[in-house]
């Protein structure tokens, strides 16, 4: 199938942003109340809960939601407050050293990937990949600071924020890594992530946040879908975690080079093709603090950007079951979008 990765430079919420929200609300909002309406907070609910916990990104909550039509359930949504329980892929690697980098790939199912490729300045300058059409899979801001995502491989799920406004908040107000730490020290979420950061000065964490305990900084530079030890066998299994983690292990190992580390991403058995059973790696992602720049990869494709040079693009990738003996993805073909 041919996935559309699209690029968008817009300071604030407006049409083309709308675009996308027109694009995808029908399927997000079907998946939002797939247990029913009434299983989601409310809309009140939801506002408290960011008065609680992010106060400082109501104006742009607000702004969002207005882009949207103002409607309630649009509402609720863009909140992230207690959404449904959803699972995905991802490893992650921190490399320091005179050329700090935070390199991921996006493991998941082509069909359920958003393609946003977000430049914002709703409260500084951002570039992200979007989720739940303004939250952050991975991004960075025009301060240096990096941060990325993977599920942490548990099935506890609690009342919280999902994943991906909390690192579109930590990008909008922290600057450097002991910021960006004390906030999702905080914040609660729903679900179970391990979380990559780096700064310009090169500090960085890695900080395991799950809904039953508290937010936890370890010493650690690779993750991918386990966090401490495994603790859920069948998708640890199915998405080679241990295998990813070890062979990231060893590529970082002894070696502060960007380009050698990204060769190990780009490989089995980091680099996955099951596309169809929903665990594929849909883009890398190489971010550069020393420049907020970033690249996404894929074999024989960069596309570069940066928070001081973003410009609106469409690129479309083909993707083809590895299971099925396929090669994939492949870089189809690039057009400037009108």
């Amino acid at each position: 199938m041919d996935l559309q990765f699209e690029a968008i430079d817009e300071d604030r919420p407006g049409p083309k942003w709308r675009r996308v929200f027109d694009r995808h609300w029908h399927a997000y909002s079907r998946w939002f109340v797939r247990d029913g309406v009434r299983s989601r907070p409310t809309y009140f609910m939801s506002l408290k809960a960011l008065r609680s916990h992010m106060p400082e990104l109501l104006p742009t909550y607000e702004a969002i939601v207005e882009a949207a039509g103002g409607g309630d359930l649009e509402a609720r949504f863009l909140s992230m407050w207690c959404p449904p329980f959803y699972v995905g892929g991802c490893s992650q690697a921190i490399v320091t050293g005179q050329e700090p980098a935070l390199i991921r790939n996006y493991d998941y199912s082509p069909r359920l990937l958003e393609g946003t490729w977000l430049a914002s300045r709703y409260n500084k300058r951002v570039v992200a990949v979007v989720d739940c059409l303004w939250g952050v899979l991975d991004g960075i801001n025009e301060d240096g600071l990096a941060v990325s995502l993977s599920f942490g491989g548990r099935t506890a799920a609690g009342q919280g924020f999902g994943i991906p406004v909390v690192l579109r908040y930590v990008l909008e107000f922290a600057s450097t890594t002991a910021e960006a730490v004390a906030m999702l020290q905080r914040i609660p979420v729903h679900m179970s992530y391990s979380i990559a950061v780096i700064d310009r000065q090169d500090n960085h964490a890695t900080v395991y946040v799950n809904p039953d305990r508290p937010a936890e900084v370890v010493e650690r530079r690779v993750s991918t879908n386990h966090q401490h030890g495994v603790e859920w066998a069948r998708h640890a299994e199915t998405t080679k975690s241990v295998e990813r983690e070890a062979a990231l292990e060893k590529s970082l190992a002894g070696s502060a080079d960007v380009e050698k580390v990204l060769s190990g991403f780009l490989r089995p058995p980091v680099y996955q093709t099951s596309y169809g059973r929903g665990y594929g790696t849909l883009y890398t992602a190489v971010y550069r603090p020393l420049d907020a720049s970033v690249e996404l990869v894929w074999p024989g494709a960069v596309w570069r950007q940066s928070c001081a040079e973003f410009h609106d693009e469409v690129r479309i990738i083909r993707f083809n079951d590895g299971d099925s003996g396929g090669f994939a993805p492949t870089f189809k073909q690039g057009a400037v979008s009108s």
